[in-house]
């Protein structure tokens, strides 16, 4: 054998060898090192786990009356696994239970179709679990329908009943409050992927919300019964076996019963405003503790019933929730509607221009009209009202005083042509106050509002130019009239620029300001406190059921107004004399409790779907009592009309149900709350005795 054939089987062997050591080491890793964790998978593929899941925190009113507990229920469910090998694929069944609980045959068929089966836009109400998994119709079943179902299997094959934990909205004082609270439902593919948080198929967990925001205390932990199970699925032992932990419950700084009249008050000021021609088609009231920033009241019109998921949501009622035509109802105006606040905004006006300079004490000109440029901005119904103080334009909300001041100071900063050390009092001073910012109330889903300064003009315009600029192509030539081609001319040009107009509009709460129910409802209780802007909060702690605190809320500021000790002073008198000689004396006259506050009607653009222009937004913002302010309470009613004629009378509704008041006389005994505000004791909870207060 040559040395060039030896070579060639030294190689070769070599190769054998190192073949074999690593077949080997393959074997010692999967065996050995690696063999616990294969021993592990191949168990899981003979185990099952039974969940029981754990009953959820309840959610209760700042005296431990509960607005969300956990109570028994019956669970009727359809088994995939079984009815999908019929012959008609289960159409029989779910007819025969359709009728058994009285809907629709398509609603309860889309309840038992995976999202994913049924098309994009007719998924309302579809299953987000597997199909391998028992899939719940309703949680409210009666005893006989569970009988039903249970005394004939042959005839509902596939169909089970279930006692199981169902979560209720009890509304013991009448209260709504499903934009405070949320709801629960089914867990998704993408929670059961979740890397922070382990679920189950069979659980329920918070969709929005308290019920979202707090769902790491409420929701507890589950009981696990592990089993092995033989070939044919027969157990052959218990590998585990823990019992289900409950959920903490939360406890609000809500009070039912203020909640319950507030909602009262907001509906009939959108009834009232219906009834004096107005479109009233949403709207939103809050009640906050000026000095903690409590949210002790919160109501948005339209609402739901956040039981109706535990009835089991029909398709109807799915699209009813987001549907144009029903006013939206899922959407929270309180936190998710932005909206210009009108003249409620000259309270911030007026910090801004003792900021530049102006006297609050001086006499000023209120004229009919002023012309800006080539536009001529009106008064509130084109009247004039002569030579007056600020206070008292501050009372009859003069408006041309402020198209006068804005313009001026536009002009001082260089009009069209800015110069590079801007003053921007007006931008600033909101800013300070933190317009455009959102309040970071323990809900979720809120917006920011908008702030339209320079840098917020600008980067509208940049993202919107190649619009402005394409108007020749994209507008109908229907639309192309000079004066629309002059604006569309204009904005394309030099969009970004910030006009006398946009100054003008910006002092009075108009053009492009927007801001939510909350914000403005901020900014009242820190005017009303001497500067202090409070986080909004909703829950006040954390509390185990064996009444162990787990977490008290503390109160947080989001750092201080711009308000300097006579601007306070100013505000306090000024918004006062609203209520006493103003806009808002009508409302307010005889009435017992100093309220101070200050009526807003916003211009709205544009049309509803059937053609007709907009009505105005309704607002007023308050606080009370004027001497020692405890409470702000702001109300808006979009396209609701005049804000003292709507607004303000569902504000002192308010006022009303807080002091226990009955036409013009006090009676404290019916007040909600002692004469030093509402007290921060956490209650002890027992949700199934609770009962309210007398």
């Amino acid at each position: 054998m040559n040395s060039r054939s030896r070579m060639s089987l030294l190689v070769l062997q070599v190769l054998v060898i190192s073949l074999l050591c690593a077949l080997f080491g393959r074997l010692f890793y999967l065996q050995v090192a690696d063999g616990l964790r294969y021993q592990n998978a191949a168990l899981s593929i003979q185990s099952r786990d039974i969940v029981d899941p754990a009953v959820r925190g309840a959610i209760t009113d700042r005296a431990g009356i509960p607005l969300a507990m956990d109570r028994a229920g019956l669970e009727i469910t359809v088994d995939r696994s079984i009815i999908d090998k019929m012959p008609d694929k289960g159409k029989a069944v779910i007819v025969k239970l359709a009728a058994l609980l009285k809907v629709k045959f398509p609603d309860l068929y889309a309840r038992t179709r995976l999202c994913g089966e049924l098309p994009v836009g007719q998924r309302t109400g579809c299953w987000n679990g597997t199909r391998y998994q028992p899939i719940p119709v309703t949680k409210l079943a009666t005893q006989a329908q569970a009988l039903k179902v249970l005394e004939n299997p042959d005839y509902y094959q596939g169909i089970d009943a279930t006692p199981v934990p169902i979560r209720s909205y009890p509304s013991l004082a009448g209260e709504n409050a499903a934009h405070i609270l949320g709801y629960t439902g089914g867990v998704t593919d993408a929670d059961l992927s979740s890397t922070t948080k382990v679920y189950y198929r069979n659980e329920t967990i918070g969709k929005t919300g308290l019920e979202y925001q707090y769902e790491s205390y409420l929701h507890g932990i589950p009981g696990i019964k592990t089993v092995i199970v033989d070939r044919k699925e027969a157990i052959t032992q218990t590998a585990r076996d823990t019992k289900p932990i409950p959920g903490d419950n939360v406890i609000t700084n809500i009070d039912v019963r203020l909640q319950a009249a507030t909602e009262k008050a907001l509906a009939s000021s959108v009834a009232r405003s219906r009834s004096l021609g107005y479109r009233a088609d949403s709207g939103a009231a809050i009640v906050m503790d000026v000095k903690t920033g409590a949210v002790l009241a919160m109501a948005s019109y339209p609402t739901y019933d956040p039981n109706m998921w535990q009835k089991g949501l029909t398709v109807q009622q799915a699209k009813d929730l987001f549907s144009e035509s029903t006013g939206v109802p899922a959407l929270s105006r309180a936190i998710q509607g932005a909206y210009a606040p009108a003249s409620t905004f000259k309270a911030l006006s007026v910090v801004a221009a003792t900021k530049a300079g102006y006297n609050m004490n001086a006499l000023y000109d209120c004229p009919a009209q002023l012309k800006v440029g080539t536009q001529i901005f009106h008064n509130f119904e084109t009247k004039s009202q002569g030579r007056i103080n600020m206070k008292d334009a501050i009372a009859v909300s003069c408006d041309t005083i402020w198209y006068q001041i804005a313009f001026d100071l536009w002009l001082k900063d260089g009009g069209l042509f800015p110069k590079k050390s801007l003053n921007d009092f007006f931008f600033k001073n909101a800013e300070g106050f933190r317009i455009g910012k959102a309040t970071g109330i323990d809900l979720p889903g809120e917006i920011s509002g908008r702030l339209p300064n320079r840098a917020w003009k600008q980067a509208y315009y940049d993202a919107n130019k190649k619009f402005f600029c394409d108007y020749k192509n994209r507008a109908r030539k229907s639309d192309l009239t000079p004066y629309l081609i002059a604006i569309a001319h204009e904005n394309c040009l030099d969009g970004n620029q910030l006009r006398a107009g946009d100054a003008v509009n910006f002092a009075i709460g108009q053009g492009d300001t927007l801001v939510t129910p909350l914000q403005l409802t901020q900014v009242y209780a820190a005017i009303a406190n001497g500067g202090t802007l409070w986080q909004p909060q909703i829950a006040e702690a954390i509390v185990k059921p064996n009444g162990t605190v787990v977490k008290k809320f503390t109160k947080v500021s989001d750092g201080k107004a711009p308000l300097t000790s006579s601007d306070v002073s100013f505000l306090h008198q000024a918004l006062r004399a609203v209520a006493t000689k103003g806009t808002a004396a009508g409302v307010f006259a005889n009435y017992p409790i100093a309220v101070a506050g200050k009526t807003g009607t916003g211009q709205v653009l544009g049309r509803n779907a059937n053609g007709s222009a907009k009505d105005d937004t309704s607002w007023f913002a308050s606080f009370a009592p004027a001497e020692k302010p405890q409470y702000a309470v702001v109300m808006m009613v979009s396209q609701g009309g005049f804000g003292a004629s709507v607004s303000a009378v569902g504000v002192k509704d308010i006022y009303s149900a807080i002091f226990g008041v009955t036409g013009n006389t006090v009676d404290p005994k019916k007040a909600l709350f002692s004469k030093k505000g509402p007290s921060y004791i956490i209650p002890k909870v027992d949700p199934k005795s609770a009962k309210l207060p007398k």
